[in-house]
């Protein structure tokens, strides 16, 4: 196991470091200067046009496969169209889950500095949450269950605060990769591009927050000097990442696009290298910071 009190306060001085409360100051401001109400932003249309490409097909699950080539291009088409719905039902339950763990620690001891952006990032972040589920409901008239399997959290509080920063900046590197592709792609219905293009602005605050915040808790976990620990927090992350690519995998979208033996297929593109290509691309950006910055260790061989 990675040992428990149930507080998730800080030591004092974890986050007590001039930078960092300068990088909140004008990330701060930027949030301020960016605001915007999601209620007037978005003018959305009475439909989307059902043949055309909701995601583009380079980003399907299917592509680069035998299966993608078996398929003609009205079900490709079908299928974009349930993996945006995946897509923006992923983000609702991911942005949930980290609204949860980021209010718990509003105004806790040692988050006193990162508070004051803590306000602007759940703010932004249940706006994100409200413009998915919005576009799910009026065009697919439904989200998709969460069906995210959960690893195990972190019984010692201090670990566990820095691993809930390290779950919500690679959730929303992760997500980042598809909206800067959707938010450019003008294949898109316009209404896709821009929620796109407006969660990626946000989110680009939000990953620079999250990064600084979690090399500073990674920081402190290594003043323990416990190299064992800090093997398994690392194995614990890319655990995490695998289990958050999967969720991409949706036997939900195969079965409403009407693909047959919608698990099988999940099975296949699971195993396969083209997929597996392609997902350590989405992850780069995320693994090569946490490489460079000693958050991700070399994997060690059993004994």
């Amino acid at each position: 196991m990675l040992n428990t009190s149930t507080s998730s306060a800080l030591p004092p001085g974890v986050l007590a470091q001039p930078a960092f409360a300068r990088a909140i100051d004008r990330l701060s401001k930027l949030s301020v200067d960016g605001y915007y109400n999601p209620y007037r932003s978005f003018a959305w249309p009475d439909a989307i046009d059902p043949a055309s490409w909701w995601m583009p097909p380079e980003l399907l699950s299917v592509w680069g496969t035998d299966a993608a080539d078996t398929l003609d291009e009205a079900t490709l088409r079908t299928l974009a169209k349930w993996e945006s719905i995946n897509f923006y039902s992923l983000n609702v339950h991911g942005i949930r889950e980290l609204l949860q763990a980021v209010i718990a620690r509003l105004h806790e001891p040692g988050y006193e500095v990162a508070s004051r952006f803590f306000h602007h990032f759940v703010g932004e972040e249940s706006d994100h949450m409200w413009f998915f589920a919005e576009f799910c409901l009026r065009y697919a008239g439904k989200l998709y269950p969460d069906r995210q399997v959960r690893i195990e959290t972190a019984p010692d509080p201090l670990i566990e605060n820095f691993l809930v920063f390290a779950r919500i900046t690679i959730f929303e590197e992760i997500v980042d990769f598809y909206n800067t592709a959707m938010g450019a792609d003008e294949r898109l219905d316009p209404a896709i591009r821009k929620i796109n293009q407006v969660h990626h602005v946000d989110e680009s605050r939000h990953i620079a927050f999250g990064r600084k915040l979690m090399v500073l808790l990674h920081e402190d976990l290594c003043r323990r000097g416990d190299e064992a620990l800090l093997d398994r927090v690392s194995d614990y992350l890319r655990r995490y990442m695998t289990a958050s690519i999967r969720g991409f995998y949706s036997p939900d979208a195969y079965r409403d696009a009407g693909i047959a033996e919608p698990l099988a297929l999940r099975r296949g593109l699971l195993s396969h290298p083209a997929r597996a290509a392609f997902d350590a691309r989405v992850l780069r950006r995320t693994t090569d910071f946490m490489t460079a910055t000693g958050i991700l260790r070399p994997v060690r061989e059993a004994a």
